[in-house]
């Protein structure tokens, strides 16, 4: 056994041991910056998240029954012990053939006053109309006698694993996930929203990552969350190395694109949560989340026709900047210093792109479609070839 391969045992044992999938650091994918404790978007302190995955079934397609390969995701700025806890928050689109619920309000108040919450397209409304009753449920606004709310909800399509029509979100399920929103290390891959998602020709899903910055004598942390489920293999970009076009033909003699399908190679949304404790107000975070693109950039996408492309961007900063009545004061860093921050947001989407496709499993959905993860050692092949892996 060589030792190359040896460290390569020795780096997926240590994953298995700790209950975590390998991720591209694991693999020896070497991305810029500098991560988090966790490299994820738990290391935005306040920051939790949660996931109900449903699976189940296999075989013929039968409306209504199955097979299931969907979930919902659900992440709290400030955590749910805050309840009502409106933190600065702005959004972007880079193409906009997809759904994110509440965000006008978000531009037009400059805050985001909800979880957010990720599913299929088809459970858009259940989510939100779950949410809502949560609230009722548990007081999230902290006993006023009148209020309203918009609560966010966005959505990638996997119709082409799941039974989507059938409708198989539930209640119990938004509350399961936001049940298990937690901080710390979160799973990634084949779970929660992204559990019946396609990445750039590959089986994609849910994936994080995290950068720390530093800006004069302060430390900041940024932070993403993607539900990846976009683009087209030839596309794939890692590091600067064409991945997709050395493996466009991997696999191919298997994937099975029934004719009936009106799905083209490509299309899908990809929908990127950007989380951050730098004292930004909603202008600076419009900025941020416009340059989430240049991060789903980086991987091979670019915003196609059938894509719903759309991103949030808040921070946990000024815990007291929303108020009804009363004046407040508000810390802001000064636009001169935000680049480091510009840069880390284009680093932490493009991990978490590829960190979700990584720790995606193989799957199998409805009339045996399948969707097949990325092969890892192919993987570091590739990028050994271009001298573009981390021994």
């Amino acid at each position: 056994m060589n030792r190359i391969f040896l460290i390569f045992v020795i780096i997926l044992t240590s994953s298995q041991l700790y209950g975590q999938k390998p991720r591209a650091r694991d693999l020896g994918v070497p991305f810029n910056g500098t991560t988090g404790e966790l490299n994820a978007i738990t290391d935005v302190t306040g920051v939790e998240v949660g996931y109900s995955t449903i699976i189940s079934g296999s075989g013929e397609n039968i409306v209504g029954k199955g097979p299931i390969r969907t979930g919902v995701t659900a992440i709290f700025p400030r955590g749910k012990a805050q309840k009502f806890s409106p933190v600065f928050a702005n959004w972007y689109s880079l193409n906009g053939n997809g759904e994110m619920t509440g965000t006008i309000w978000v531009t037009e108040s400059g805050f985001l006053e909800t979880p957010i919450m990720i599913t299929n397209t088809n459970s858009v409304g259940v989510v939100r109309d779950a949410v809502l009753k949560w609230y009722v449920d548990t007081n999230w606004y902290n006993g006023e006698e009148w209020w309203y709310t918009y609560p966010v909800v966005a959505e990638t399509y996997d119709g082409f694993l799941n039974d989507i029509y059938g409708f198989h979100v539930e209640e119990k399920h938004v509350l399961e996930a936001i049940d298990n929103a937690k901080a710390g290390k979160i799973a990634e891959g084949n779970v929660g929203g992204g559990t019946g998602m396609m990445c750039l020709g590959f089986k994609g899903g849910t994936g994080t990552s995290s950068r720390i910055v530093q800006i004069d004598d302060s430390t900041f942390t940024v932070g993403a969350l993607v539900q990846a489920n976009f683009g087209e293999r030839n596309s794939l970009t890692i590091m600067g190395v064409p991945v997709g076009q050395v493996l466009k033909d991997t696999l191919n003699d298997k994937l099975n694109l029934p004719p009936q399908s009106y799905r083209k190679q490509g299309d899908g949304s990809i929908i990127v949560v950007l989380a951050t404790d730098a004292p930004l107000l909603p202008h600076q975070l419009k900025r941020l989340a416009q340059r989430i693109s240049l991060g789903v950039g980086k991987t091979g996408g670019y915003g196609r026709n059938g894509s719903g492309d759309i991103f949030i961007a808040f921070s946990t900063a000024n815990p007291d900047a929303f108020q009804r009545y009363n004046f407040s004061e508000v810390t802001m860093l000064p636009n001169d210093l935000i680049d480091p921050l510009l840069e880390a947001t284009v680093q932490v989407v493009e991990e978490a792109i590829i960190n979700a496709m990584v720790a995606a499993e193989t799957m199998e959905g409805i009339n045996g479609n399948k969707s097949y993860a990325i092969p890892h050692q192919l993987l570091r092949d590739v990028l050994k070839k271009y001298n573009r892996l981390e021994e």
